[in-house]
């Protein structure tokens, strides 16, 4: 179960920096209207939050996060803006997520 929470918890990190960097994004660079800055912010910081619901300490906590955010920003580009993965995005994504699971979650003493 603690393996299932953690990992709702990094995809609620992610989705929450990419939708509010993204929000930031279109308001600074595609001329949208202040509140997307505004909303954008918000959702950043709730994206501080939702990383503290992790178990581990910061530095793994983040270091782990990396891996993760680099699998959902390349899920984003696809689906939000309509970029294609080519197959060397797919085997850097994944390379990156099997570093992030030995960080977060290989057994220590």
């Amino acid at each position: 179960m603690a393996l299932i929470r953690s990992l709702f918890f990094f995809v609620i990190a992610g989705l929450l920096e990419i939708g509010g960097g993204y929000l930031i994004w279109l308001w600074l660079k595609q001329d949208k209207p202040l509140w997307y800055g505004l909303a954008g912010s918000l959702i950043l910081a709730a994206y501080g939050v939702a990383a503290t619901m992790q178990t581990a300490n910061f530095g793994r906590v983040y270091a782990a996060y990396g891996g993760i955010f680099i699998v959902l920003a390349l899920l984003w580009a696809w689906k939000v803006d309509g970029f294609k993965p080519d197959r060397y995005d797919m085997i850097g994504a994944l390379v990156a997520l099997i570093g992030a699971c030995i960080i977060i979650y290989m057994p220590r003493k």
